[in-house]
């Protein structure tokens, strides 16, 4: 999670000015409370500025260019997934995939994985080339990755490994309702979604995160024991707090408090505590903190629910006119037939792409919040 510090600075400020001011109405003011009242007011925009001054311009510029060509790149996503669905579509690929797992299987379950499977191997292909670009040269490029191509492209099948089962449990689990609700797919749908996203975030820290990175406990008492009387204090049931050997991937700071019901966990990466000093770790850990305790991980998925949820609704209407304008000439029957896969992913794509303004700004309040979580 990235931090917003200075942007709550002032709000804080105005709070305990605020305080001191209750206080003196009834009582005498202390040495403390006078030279808190003598205290000249933060402002957070020429704090900002304060500090951005001091950082080298060619940093300035470099960092610059690298977040304004992510915001590039989220377009650059969006057509190339675009163009995917629609060259499988046209070019009757899916429908050949889908013909292909008929004559495999009789059984409706067994179908859905033998498309699946070829469909998530099609799709994977066809994006390398930008996926290469964007997570290996340009991370390379601004400095961002320690990583030569052999292990990165081991995490990527790996990846690509993690994908394939999920994806096609998630697909066979969703085609059974489309087959069983024609009429309120896109309700059970939802639910379905969000019951993967509850497991996924359940098992990950256990189970996924491990087969990329090596956790192990952190040995520093001086960093480990504060961190963990923090979470005594804000009621976060972990007993020991992990180490991350990052570094061996990229030059980031990260830290995270993640999983729960029994898979809690604290961790931080090796850049963080190699490059920080305790103060610095202590703010980072108080802002991931402030995400458990304030539950934005169950705010954010009660969000995307609502969001699938009119997705799904809005997916149900453009898609029965898009199949009855197209459906011949695509070899799509419906929304129960496997080759409209790349169909529902154009569609809800694209309402994701248009939803991009509206994802940003929760997760912006979501950042705010930790932030001021973190600052108190």
């Amino acid at each position: 999670m990235t931090n917003r510090l200075i942007s709550w600075l002032l709000t804080i400020c105005l709070f305990f000015a605020v305080s001191t001011a209750a206080s003196a109405q009834t009582a005498t003011p202390t040495p403390a409370e006078v030279a808190a009242q003598n205290v000249k007011r933060i402002d957070p925009a020429d704090a900002t500025q304060a500090w951005l001054a001091t950082v080298p311009q060619e940093k300035r510029e470099k960092s610059d260019a690298y977040f304004e060509g992510g915001y590039w790149l989220i377009l650059w996503n969006f057509l190339l997934a675009a163009g995917i669905s629609i060259l499988l579509l046209t070019s009757r690929i899916s429908a050949h995939l889908r013909d292909f797992a008929e004559r495999a299987s009789r059984f409706k379950t067994f179908q859905v994985a033998v498309y699946a499977i070829p469909y998530l191997l099609l799709v994977y292909l066809l994006s390398f080339p930008l996926n290469l670009y964007e997570h290996f040269y340009r991370e390379h490029r601004y400095g961002l990755a320690t990583q030569s191509f052999l292990p990165w492209f081991r995490e990527q099948l790996i990846g690509l490994g993690v994908t394939l089962i999920a994806g096609t449990l998630l697909l066979i689990a969703l085609y059974a309702v489309f087959r069983r609700a024609s009429r309120t797919w896109w309700i059970w749908g939802t639910i379905v979604t969000l019951v993967f996203s509850f497991a996924g975030a359940f098992i990950a820290p256990v189970y996924i995160e491990p087969l990329f990175n090596t956790y192990k406990p952190l040995a520093n008492p001086k960093i480990r024991d504060p961190i963990l009387a923090m979470a005594r204090a804000n009621q976060i049931p972990v007993t020991q707090v992990f180490e991350v050997d990052a570094s061996r991937q990229t030059t980031r700071v990260s830290a995270n408090v993640s999983g729960f019901l029994g898979t809690t966990r604290i961790a931080l990466n090796d850049n963080l505590l190699k490059q920080c000093t305790l103060p610095e770790i202590r703010m980072v850990m108080a802002h991931e903190m402030g995400h458990y305790v304030l539950n934005h991980g169950a705010k954010l998925l009660t969000y995307s629910g609502i969001l699938i949820l009119v997705g799904f609704a809005l997916t149900r209407t453009l898609f029965d006119v898009a199949v009855r304008r197209w459906g011949n000439k695509w070899g799509v029957r419906g929304i129960a037939d496997p080759a409209g896969l790349p169909l529902l992913v154009l569609i809800l794509s694209t309402l994701l792409f248009v939803a991009t303004p509206l994802l940003n700004t929760v997760v912006r309040v979501t950042e705010r919040e930790a932030d001021a979580f973190g600052l108190n």
